[in-house]
């Protein structure tokens, strides 16, 4: 008998390659409205945008706000006049074309899906993830979704889970565990929902001592272990 029968996984950079995706969206972004496509560029860009969506993750900004004024602040700090929505238009397309995944994701899923139920809790944007996932090779194995601006909340908080456990009653708080790369949404949203969770920490960053963190992986097929199919 399995240890998890109900797996909830995030999306990005624990399923699919955002990472990669986003580098190219920006390339994109940069060759439609003439900006520099430099390393450092990407950087700020990041440094905006990280900023944004942790603003989004407090609950400080709403979702469509964040995703242009992320665009917004890293042309106000290039001293650049481009139009923000336009240029969040394009870097959004080309997010939800792309169908990368990470190392082992494809074959994680298809093995955990035999004996367990997978489902995607994601804060990404909505016509983003659902077209990502729709022509994926790990949508077979994905028995639902749950998309936090379908939530009407989002991860860290309370009212998102609560959100995913009404749409799925078999769930309980020990038949289920949360997988994801974000200490801020996926960890803290685990520990304030009291439930399993494990760390994909592919980068080999320091475990913060404030988050409890009951398993910890570099490599996906760690979890057979911990589901137990070994």
């Amino acid at each position: 008998m399995v240890r998890y029968p109900y797996l909830l996984l995030d999306a990005d950079n624990t399923l699919f390659d955002f990472d990669t995706a986003n580098r190219r969206a920006f390339s994109a972004v940069c060759a439609a409205y003439d900006i520099p496509d430099t390393d450092e560029h990407f950087l700020l860009y990041e440094t905006c945008n990280d900023a944004m969506w942790e603003a989004f993750d407090r609950g400080l900004y709403p979702k469509d706000y964040i995703v242009v004024e992320r665009f917004r602040l890293f042309f106000e700090k290039l001293g650049l006049q481009r139009d923000a929505n336009a240029c969040n238009e394009i870097h959004l397309s080309l997010l939800g074309g792309s169908k990368l995944l990470l190392p082992h994701a494809e074959e994680v899923c298809r093995e955990l899906s035999k004996v367990c139920k997978l489902y995607i809790v994601t804060n990404a944007v909505a016509s983003v993830q659902r077209s990502r996932l729709a022509g994926s090779a790990i949508a077979p194995y994905i028995s639902g979704a749950f998309i936090s601006e379908d939530a009407g909340a989002s991860k860290p908080s309370q009212a998102y889970f609560d959100y995913v456990f009404e749409k799925v009653p078999a769930l309980t708080k020990e038949n289920c565990l949360l997988i994801g790369d974000s200490l801020s949404s996926d960890i803290q949203g685990a520990n304030n929902a009291h439930l399993p969770c494990c760390w994909f920490n592919r980068k080999g960053m320091e475990c913060p001592e404030a988050l409890r963190i009951d398993y910890e992986i570099r490599d996906l097929r760690e979890l057979y272990n911990i589901i137990g199919i070994l």
